[in-house]
């Protein structure tokens, strides 16, 4: 998948609203294939919304979203699991882990529907984030920075062209943001995907290729 486009797109909700103002809702915006985008916003402005519209999780919302040229409300089930499993990646913002599983099995779950990378590579990510003593801990037991940089390797996890990740680094120091971002670099460009990250202020220091204000 190389291109995603919002036409006119806003949520439901906002529909009475007449000091909406924003560069992506109501707007005619594409996001490519390879390319990096920050959304800053303000909290109630719809950023996880925004993800979850594109992650075809909601559907509350006006105007049109494409992939490809191809409006996604006319997927079907089959559609969307392929989607997901091949070509989307989002880490959410409350995470959505399992709290009685393990990190390791936390990630195992997601990539065992690919067999997409080996375990000597999952547990060299866990290495790389600090979190390597803590791969047969319990999630439930971890601290939400710990978790977020779990939740990380399992988007990356997958095969991807765009990764979406909301509010990624809220509850990490810059050490740990900054080699959470070069892990989630890396693998961007071996994949040649694009990454899309939320924010309502701290957000990762990278190169992007636009910055949209919701």
């Amino acid at each position: 998948m190389d291109k995603i486009r919002l036409e006119y797109t806003f949520p439901e909700v906002f529909a009475r609203r007449s000091d909406l103002s924003s560069e992506v809702w109501k707007q005619d915006i594409t996001l490519e294939r390879g390319n990096h985008y920050l959304i800053e916003a303000s909290s109630g402005t719809g950023k996880s919304s925004l993800c979850s519209f594109i992650y075809g999780y909601r559907h509350d919302y006006q105007g049109i979203i494409s992939f490809d040229g191809e409006n996604i409300r006319n997927y079907g089930v089959r559609q969307w699991t392929r989607l997901r499993q091949r070509h989307l990646s989002l880490m959410w913002q409350e995470l959505r882990l399992f709290p009685e599983l393990t990190a390791l099995e936390n990630v195992q779950i997601k990539n065992r529907l690919t067999g997409f990378k080996s375990k000597k590579q999952i547990l060299a990510w866990f290495d790389a984030l600090g979190i390597g003593d803590k791969v047969d801990s319990r999630v439930g037991q971890m601290s939400f920075g710990q978790q977020q940089r779990v939740a990380m390797i399992r988007a990356l996890a997958q095969p991807f062209d765009f990764l979406f990740l909301d509010e990624p680094i809220s509850h990490l120091d810059e050490q740990n943001s900054q080699a959470m971002s070069d892990l989630m670099i890396e693998e961007s460009v071996r994949q040649g995907a694009a990454i899309v990250i939320t924010s309502i202020g701290k957000h990762m220091q990278l190169h992007y290729d636009q910055i949209l204000k919701l």
